[in-house]
């Protein structure tokens, strides 16, 4: 008869030992790692459950497939940066929104490096949630309103303000994805120098911008 040596006695006892709903922590965590280091498509329930130390059954009772894993990971993170944003926008001037939200988008992408990894590879269609650009699009919409009151109080067309807080967000989304990997220079110093692109932009904005190269272009022919 074959005999269980202590440590795999002790293995199991741990195993038997976890809830329902700690198992549940784990899986997402492991799915978490390894979504952020191959992407969806390079994962496999087989992989989740082998790092987990359960059968592949376990993933499945708990999430039907990694596509559930997927789909609660990428729904917590997006929650997380929301908030994050969210709740930078309570400073009491336009600049310090626009200072705190680069931040706290800089800050997301330093502590959630593996959350923030797994969305700007563009959420897959599996999580249900939409892509990196309509998460962009969702914290865009919190900045609109911020703009359109300054546009308002300077003459131009509040209209705009949409617009230019896409390509605000985008701004920082972008450098964030450069900033992932070079880490330099500090989260202070880069979002300082993306709020004086983006500050001293929008002061000297011209009511009716035009192309001037595309202009002389015409006048040429």
């Amino acid at each position: 008869m074959a005999t269980v040596s202590g440590s795999e006695k002790g293995t199991r006892s741990r195993r038997k030992r976890m809830t329902g709903k700690q198992r549940r922590e784990q899986l997402l965590d492991i799915g978490r790692e390894l979504f952020a280091e191959r992407g969806f498509d390079a994962t496999s329930v087989e992989e989740i459950a082998a790092r987990a130390g359960v059968s592949k059954p376990v993933v499945y009772e708990h999430f039907g497939g990694k596509e559930g894993v997927y789909a609660v990971v990428v729904d917590r993170e997006m929650q997380i940066l929301l908030s994050m944003v969210g709740d930078s926008l309570a400073a009491d001037t336009p600049r310090g929104k626009i200072e705190n939200a680069a931040l706290a988008l800089l800050r997301y992408v330093e502590e959630c490096s593996q959350g923030f990894r797994i969305l700007a590879r563009d959420s897959h269609a599996a999580s249900g949630t939409g892509s990196f650009a309509s998460l962009i699009s969702d914290i865009a919409t919190q900045v609109e309103h911020i703009l359109a009151e300054e546009f308002s109080s300077r003459g131009y067309d509040p209209k705009l303000a949409p617009m230019y807080a896409q390509s605000l967000v985008g701004m920082v989304a972008l450098t964030g994805q450069w900033w992932l990997e070079v880490r330099k220079p500090k989260r202070e110093v880069v979002a300082a120098h993306l709020v004086n692109l983006a500050w001293n932009g929008l002061s000297n904005l011209e009511p009716k911008p035009r192309l001037d190269h595309v202009q002389h272009k015409r006048g040429d022919t």
